[in-house]
């Protein structure tokens, strides 16, 4: 056996990142579907240690204990960037987009745990396929499946990947058609936006005192929402995972230092370090998973996701378009419900281009989606749904 030390998986997981990413830039397939670098460049490892380890050639072992702090610090970036002022610039709308969200994340999970009954399967492993994966995409599948292997479900973070990768693609395929049908069938044409557009601030210069003040928050964040998490559990019995706890708490600090010391947040530089630390995170997932622990799970899987796509498109087209509007920027945010609701934001970002490129622009989807899909469905609905859904079913 080889065992990998601590800062030498660190490395393995940023050269492994970069191994993705050229691959996603050369590949048309990888970079048509949104396939994230570190998914690419993880999986590619998992795949090499699966072939090394089952030819009994080699067995390695990745110390991954940093992977918690990169998960805490993404989520908290997250919480950092729900600013009141764009909640309230998006309004009315925003809010109908937001709860239906909340209605599908809850939906997912439905489906995902009577699957997995239908299946014969641990209704924590159909948690993993609902709204965790789904909605989630691969940053909730690693993070939610680590939660629930610790609660002694083994290959919970595998079979969430599979699912979020899936979730992609499939999210990929149907938001540009199924928008176009819609267009197409109501004769919908762009129109002024519902809302008001957003501005952004001034760009501001990163500097070492700048960026040392969001390394504060997010650190502040961190710190405050783990320890509520470890005292809300122990108090409780009800799991909350340290990185929910640090999301929440980064809501509150950002809005009150939005409200004491205005112009101190600068989502520039928090989103280079979300970014960084979900890069380093998704790949320390995806090395460290074990492949032939869901070979027998692939057709209950595949089966789940399938039923999980139906009714999102289902559900996007008949009830969600009827009450955004039914006009061209309800049509324009269903490519996105779809992009995310079934795997990631920036899915949602490139169906909503590849519709207006081909019939016209809204500013306003551009203005809610992003807002819904990046950060306030997970603060508001996903999170709670979620972890009450494992709590239903933990052991």
């Amino acid at each position: 056996m080889i065992e990998i030390n601590q800062i030498t998986t660190l490395f393995l997981a940023v050269a492994l990142y970069l191994l993705g990413m050229a691959l996603v830039n050369r590949i048309g397939f990888l970079d048509r579907f949104l396939i994230p670098a570190p998914v690419v460049g993880g999986l590619i490892f998992a795949i090499l240690a699966y072939i090394l380890q089952s030819t009994g050639v080699v067995e390695i072992a990745l110390d991954t204990s940093l992977q918690s702090l990169f998960m805490i610090a993404f989520f908290t970036t997250v919480g950092l960037g729900a600013s009141m002022k764009l909640i309230k610039l998006g309004g009315k709308l925003l809010i109908i987009y937001l709860i239906f969200c909340g209605i599908l994340i809850f939906m997912q999970n439905v489906i995902g745990v009577s699957l997995s009954k239908v299946f014969g399967i641990d209704p924590l492993l159909g948690v993993m396929s609902g709204a965790v994966s789904m909605s989630g995409g691969h940053g909730g599948a690693a993070a939610y499946g680590q939660t629930i292997e610790e609660l002694g479900v083994s290959s919970a973070v595998t079979i969430g990947m599979a699912a979020a990768t899936l979730g992609l693609i499939f999210g990929s395929l149907s938001g540009g058609p199924t928008a176009r049908y819609l267009i197409k069938k109501h004769d919908l044409k762009p129109a002024q936006g519902k809302v008001e557009e957003y501005v952004e601030d001034e760009e501001k210069p990163v500097t070492e005192r700048s960026f040392m003040i969001q390394i504060a928050l997010i650190t502040l964040s961190m710190a405050g929402g783990t320890m509520i998490g470890e005292l809300f559990s122990e108090a409780t019995g009800f799991v909350l995972p340290a990185y929910i706890g640090a999301m929440f708490v980064a809501v509150i600090v950002r809005n009150l230092v939005d409200r004491t010391l205005p112009g101190t947040v600068n989502m520039k530089e928090i989103n280079l370090i979300g970014e960084i630390s979900l890069a380093i995170f998704l790949s320390m997932a995806l090395m460290s998973i074990k492949i032939w622990e869901v070979a027998g799970l692939a057709l209950p899987l595949l089966g789940i996701v399938l039923v999980q796509v139906l009714f999102v498109v289902l559900f996007a087209i008949f009830v969600v378009f009827r009450f955004l509007g039914k006009d061209y920027d309800a049509a324009v945010m269903i490519s996105g419900m779809l992009g995310h609701g079934l795997g990631a934001t920036p899915n949602a970002m490139a169906n909503m281009g590849a519709t207006v490129n081909k019939f016209g622009p809204s500013r306003t989807a551009f203005l809610v989606v992003p807002i819904v899909g990046g950060f306030l469905q997970d603060v508001i609905f996903s999170a709670p749904i979620i972890i009450t859904t494992i709590n239903m079913f933990a052991p």
